[in-house]
């Protein structure tokens, strides 16, 4: 993904779902950005929101973009090395795109909620109206924009629909503040109550997230 640096960046230059996370960070928090890619969200963060940023990436190529340019990432698993950190150490502990990558979603959720006063989480959408009538009249594994890899290939293992996630977190007693939904043409909209038309009609969805 592109985006724009230096004295070009402006506070839209990056993806609608990064900009509904941007949003719902406050100014000079500290931020844990955990598979942060190639920096885009932590970079507009720094430089938009003046926030102590870290990040942590899986992939090597990943790191070095980011060093690149300034941020301050180490290479790290979510399902491994979240407790090494310290309880509290964030305001916000982010996972963009990630949670249906990590071995054990329920566990790095937790931990998120321990070492950040707020998580913020997004996922692609297992319940989306595509995916449902893709599953009925093929009867095979969708490929949509935001699962855009066949099963063999993809590294999405833990799938979920948004009412999934909304259950697990009335088990785990997680309050959630904000959500929004992301359509497949990139419109947003909040989400005032859980109910059929985000399970539906979201293809991606953002949570902020706070413990009990």
């Amino acid at each position: 993904m592109s985006y724009a640096t230096g004295t070009d960046a402006r506070p839209g230059d990056i993806r609608v779902d990064l900009q509904l996370i941007a949003n719902m960070v406050a100014p000079q928090a500290r931020v844990l950005d955990i598979g942060c890619g190639d920096g885009a969200l932590l970079h507009h963060l720094t430089r938009f929101k003046k926030v102590d940023g870290r990040g942590m990436e899986l992939s090597q190529s990943g790191v070095n973009a980011c060093v690149a340019q300034g941020l301050s990432v180490i290479q790290g698993d979510a399902d491994t090395d979240l407790r090494d950190y310290p309880t509290a150490a964030f305001d916000y502990v982010i996972l963009s795109q990630t949670l249906q990558a990590t071995r054990h979603p329920r566990a790095v959720l937790e931990e998120m909620l321990r070492i950040g006063r707020h998580a913020i989480v997004s996922f692609p959408n297992f319940g989306h109206w595509r995916v449902r009538w893709h599953l009925l009249w093929h009867g095979t594994m969708p490929v949509t924009p935001t699962l855009d890899q066949p099963w063999y290939a993809t590294p999405n293992i833990h799938l979920c629909t948004v009412h999934d996630f909304e259950a697990l977190c009335r088990e785990l007693g997680i309050v959630i503040e904000r959500r929004h939904a992301v359509t497949a043409h990139g419109a947003r909209s909040a989400i005032q109550s859980s109910g059929g038309f985000a399970n539906l009609f979201g293809a991606q969805v953002v949570y902020l997230l706070r413990r009990r």
